[in-house]
């Protein structure tokens, strides 16, 4: 998508909740340089202030520091805008199996305080982040928004738990919302620390302090990695859309190409190299299985492609080109 068909957002005021997060603030920034009005809010508990740097002080940009557990918050956050864009959750699988409780009282209660919120302030506009993980034990590829299995975590079961609440608001308060299912989406400001962090920033930072990265299983699981610009357009196009055929409706957002984690160790240790050749000789090792993970997973974006217009411009080797440079330049 060049720049003459990125959908205008200008005039809008948009909440975008988990804001401080990787998605939200990447999210913020591209809707402030349309020319939206945007607040923030996050209660930081994932979400970092550092993300949020490059626009704080920008004259269209509100922060509310805040949890969307809490309902007031929520009605409050909602006041006075006309879309909404929900990224906040507890993502990670291993987090949901090691405490479902929160990632319960996050993601599905948090979500339908912020989806009741916006019904009652009228909200136009209500755009969430759906995820992949709902796909469960599906086996078929590419996965196709109309065909899921059985969540395998309770992490996926919060997140089909959205996309049921969702449909149950269109139903009985014609209340209109839009659902994106991510693919294991990467780029710069991606936290690569602690035990819950996405794959590709965890091998990143360890290749580039010596470390050999770990694989969980025998890395031929593989996955359709998004990177961050093609979800900001994915995000746009959905908060503009107005036709009834393209409201209320689950969209893939992917690449649409699927990388073992053996190939993505490969590609990341190939752009390392141009900054330290030693990266060359560190191998990955290889640990048990995860469990509650899908083995595979590869998009069909044909229906994000036809009724939002989605058209993703880079690919895995661009994106990590873009996001390897960053780690480079901010980690050392």
């Amino acid at each position: 998508m060049n720049s003459s068909t990125i959908p205008s957002v200008a005039g809008m005021r948009i909440l975008v909740t988990g804001g401080a997060g990787f998605i939200g603030s990447h999210l913020i920034d591209r809707m402030l340089n349309l020319g939206a009005q945007v607040k923030c809010l996050d209660n930081f508990s994932t979400g970092k202030h550092e993300n949020l740097l490059s626009f704080k002080n920008h004259p269209n940009f509100e922060l509310l520091e805040g949890d969307i557990r809490d309902f007031e918050v929520c009605k409050e956050a909602v006041k006075g805008c006309d879309s909404v864009s929900h990224q906040a959750a507890l993502g990670s699988v291993p987090r949901s199996l090691n405490d479902p409780i929160s990632s319960h009282a996050v993601n599905v209660s948090g979500f339908l305080n912020i989806l009741e919120a916006s019904r009652l302030e009228n909200v136009k506009h209500f755009v969430y982040a759906a995820s992949s993980a709902t796909y469960g034990d599906a086996d078929a590829l590419p996965k196709i928004e109309s065909e899921i299995g059985e969540p395998l975590s309770p992490y996926a079961a919060t997140k089909l738990f959205n996309e049921i609440y969702a449909g149950v608001y269109f139903k009985n308060y014609g209340f209109n919302t839009i659902g994106l299912r991510y693919f294991n989406v990467f780029g710069p400001r991606q936290d690569p620390d602690g035990s819950y962090a996405a794959v590709i920033p965890k091998f990143i930072s360890s290749l580039m302090v010596g470390e050999s990265p770990v694989i969980n299983g025998d890395g031929s699981f593989s996955r359709d990695y998004t990177y961050i610009e093609n979800v900001v357009q994915a995000n746009l196009l959905a908060l503009t859309a107005t036709k009834k055929h393209t409201l209320n409706e689950i969209y893939n957002i992917a690449y649409g190409e699927q990388t073992t984690l053996i190939e993505l160790v490969r590609e990341i240790k190939e752009r390392l190299l141009n900054y330290n050749q030693k990266v060359s000789e560190i191998e990955p090792v290889f640990g048990p299985e995860r469990r509650g993970d899908v083995p595979h997973s590869l998009a069909s974006i044909t229906k994000a492609r036809n009724l939002l217009g989605y058209d993703p411009a880079y690919d895995l080797k661009t994106g990590l080109t873009e996001t390897v440079e960053w780690y480079y330049k901010n980690l050392n």
